[in-house]
């Protein structure tokens, strides 16, 4: 390798061996927790109760595969720019590309519509809200994770364990008073299909679907630990599943429960549902508590997710995608600039006050790039069968073929619930896609993943030597 590639990679080196699988499985449950407190009950608004769980079923299915999927990947290619490194060894730059594009902009917007999610649940209870807040909280949780992965990933293990708590402890308080004969009270429409089970028929369950990813949203961040993981091959696979199996059942919990305790309908109009069916059913001073826990959960989703979008950052400026200043990292080797530079446009996108159409957006760019993962797999399946993976996806290609399938109905589900949203997330495909192809297709650092990965070992080798 040549002096002047040492150097450049030298300057962009993350703390190896920082977390093992339970950090990850931690890591993947943060990025979600918050989606257990509020948000998915709007689908049972657009659905009913029936309708809502036909589509969480379809989203839990779409995102097991997709993360047994991503388990087989992230061990055979362990890089932490997680699926665009997949889609890249899958589909050459410009797939890699428009996979981490789509990464990209789910992470970004992500933190952007919680943090303003946060400052709504400052102000119910300090009386607070605005710009400042949103600010604090940037400021806050990106210098913790300026202090260094290790230490990072440990506070978001105690903020996300307190929402866990609460979640727990609300199905736990709500076991008692479920009833069936809850989940069916929304009277049935004119609507297509419609029927008791299906109030709203299957239009409303396409539309639902959005919501239904809520529960599951950004668990597929959990390979962009990758390069800090202790033994990536298998830490990484148990890390993702772990997080998974937890999801589906925090989400069962939910689901079932807070509706089946105090009301489809009332739970489908409520901004805090876990709150407000506590309240319902007599347990005040627990609701109380899950108020403010649920501010833990929030925070937990917000704090993880800018480390995600970090590493992903990284990954694409050390390859050459974006700007390679991005990716240079400090003597803790953590990379401040793709930290920093993100948070500030998503600070600024917060001040427009749209959190449901950013979120909305997000999700946007999450299910193309779950279609693009998806397909890494399989092409990588079919032109690597040689590749050596230390995990292999249960059932192969037809796993993420699956998971191909049904991320293209769900994007289809984002059109039939916002086309405002769809839309304006095709303008900022066709802005980083102008920049890819004006610009950084012809600036890039390796030609293949495969030789950027090499590149990296022989830099790593020389700094151990030195």
């Amino acid at each position: 390798m040549s002096t002047d590639n040492q150097e450049y990679l030298a300057k962009r080196q993350l703390k190896r061996g920082t977390a093992g699988w339970i950090l990850l499985a931690g890591l993947g449950v943060s990025y979600v927790i918050s989606g257990d407190f509020a948000g998915w009950n709007f689908g049972i608004a657009e659905a009913g109760w029936g309708g809502f769980a036909i589509a969480a079923v379809l989203m839990a299915l779409m995102y097991l595969t997709l993360v047994l999927s991503l388990a087989e990947m992230s061990a055979a290619i362990p890089a932490a720019g997680g699926g665009y490194s997949f889609a890249r060894q899958a589909m050459g730059p410009t797939g890699g590309f428009m996979t981490g594009l789509a990464v990209l902009i789910e992470y970004a917007l992500a933190p952007a519509a919680i943090v303003i999610f946060i400052g709504s649940a400052v102000e119910s209870l300090l009386g607070v809200n605005g710009p400042w807040v949103y600010a604090a909280f940037y400021l806050v949780f990106v210098g913790i994770h300026l202090a260094g992965v290790g230490e990072a990933l440990k506070v978001m293990m105690v903020i996300s364990g307190l929402a866990v708590f609460a979640i727990v402890a609300t199905g736990v308080a709500l076991v008692m008073h479920f009833d069936a004969s809850n989940l069916f009270d929304i009277a049935a429409t004119e609507a297509a299909g419609a029927s008791d089970m299906l109030p709203l028929g299957w239009y409303g369950v396409w539309a639902a679907l959005p919501f239904a990813m809520w529960l599951f949203l950004a668990v597929e961040g959990v390979p962009l630990a990758a390069e800090e993981a202790k033994d990536p091959g298998k830490d990484v696979p148990k890390g993702i599943i772990g997080a998974m199996v937890f999801l589906l059942f925090t989400a069962l919990m939910v689901v079932v429960l807070v509706p089946g305790a105090a009301g489809a309908k009332a739970m489908g109009e409520s901004a805090v549902p876990l709150v407000d069916a506590l309240n319902a059913t007599g347990n005040g001073s627990l609701a109380t508590l899950v108020n403010v826990l649920g501010l833990a959960g929030l925070v937990a989703s917000f704090f993880s997710i800018i480390y995600g979008y970090s590493r992903l950052v990284f990954a694409l400026s050390r390859a050459g995608y974006l700007p390679k200043s991005l990716s240079l990292t400090t003597e803790r080797k953590v990379p401040a600039r793709a930290l920093i530079v993100p948070g500030v446009f998503g600070f600024l996108a917060s001040l427009s006050g749209e959190g449901d159409l950013m979120l909305a957006m997000a999700v946007v760019g999450a299910t193309v790039s779950y279609a693009l993962m998806a397909l890494s797999h399989i092409l990588l399946r079919i032109k690597q069968p040689g590749l050596v993976r230390p995990y292999k996806t249960p059932g192969g290609v037809l796993t993420s073929g699956i998971a191909l399938v049904l991320s293209l109905v769900a994007l289809t589900g984002v059109y039939a619930f916002d086309p405002r949203a769809f839309f304006f997330t095709m303008v900022l495909f066709a802005v980083g896609a102008a920049y890819y192809f004006g610009y950084s297709r012809k600036h890039l650092v390796a030609n293949s993943a495969d030789e950027e990965f090499a590149m990296l070992a022989d830099a790593e080798a020389d700094l151990a030597a030195a």
